[in-house]
C-alpha cells in the first residue's frame, strides 16, 4: 500500500557532500513526523535527524550544523544534505516515515522503513 524508497547515497571523499531522498508513495493521506536514521556496522541504529508537518526540525549533536533535512509535500519527499562529510559518517541511511495511511473510508496511523541507502566517506 505504502512504499518508502531512499536514494542518494553512495561514496564521497571527507569534507564532501551528499543529498539523500526518500520518497513515499501509496495510499498516503498525511505525514506526520518524517527522520533520517543510520547504522554502522556494529553499532545500533541511530536517530540524525528529523522535521514534523510543520517543519520543524531537530538533529542529533554529531550532525547539527553539518546535515539538513527538509521536506517538500507536494513530491511526498524528504531530504538530507549532508556537508563536510567524515569517514564516521559512514553508514547505512535510512528513512522512517510515520504516514497515516487511506484503505476506504479507514485511516490508519503506520510507521514505515525505507530499505535504506548505503554512504561511504573515505578517500
Amino acid at each position: 500500500q505504502v512504499q518508502v524508497v531512499e536514494s542518494g547515497g553512495g561514496l564521497v571523499q571527507p569534507g564532501g557532500s551528499l543529498r539523500l531522498s526518500c520518497v513515499a508513495s501509496g495510499s498516503i493521506f498525511s505525514f506526520a513526523t518524517m527522520g533520517w536514521y543510520r547504522q554502522a556496522p556494529e553499532r545500533q541504529r541511530e536517530l540524525l535527524a528529523a522535521i514534523t508537518p510543520i517543519d520543524s526540525t531537530e538533529y542529533t549533536d554529531s550532525v547539527k550544523g553539518r546535515f539538513t533535512i527538509s521536506r517538500d509535500n507536494a513530491k511526498n519527499t524528504v531530504y538530507l544534505q549532508m556537508n563536510s562529510l567524515k569517514p564516521e559518517d559512514t553508514a547505512v541511511y535510512y528513512c522512517n516515515a510515520k504516514i497515516t495511511v487511506a484503505t476506504g473510508a479507514r485511516f490508519d496511523d503506520r510507521e514505515f522503513w525505507g530499505q535504506g541507502t548505503q554512504v561511504t566517506v573515505s578517500s
